[in-house]
């Protein structure tokens, strides 16, 4: 995938997992952004260590590991923050 890509898989997963974890978090749109492009990466790693998959493009598995990694990220953000 190419950057554009990663960036609005990243702003669609990040929105989505601020939906699925709802709260009153620092940041704003571009630390969703960020979150999310950081969960594809994360999500994917740890997919293909486990033998799940990996992110590779806009299918729904992608996007499955793609949120989880962002809502561990996100988690580890809101415990760090506090």
């Amino acid at each position: 995938m190419g950057i554009l890509s990663w960036i609005i898989m990243g702003l669609i997963v990040g929105a989505l997992a601020k939906m699925i974890m709802p709260g009153d978090d620092p940041g704003g749109f571009i630390v969703t952004i960020l979150i999310g492009i950081a969960g594809a990466f994360v999500g994917g790693f740890i997919g293909s260590r486990l033998g799940i998959g990996d992110v590779t493009g806009f299918n729904f598995g992608s996007i499955g590991i793609a949120i989880g990694g962002a809502i561990l990220l996100l988690f580890g953000y809101r415990l760090i923050k506090k």
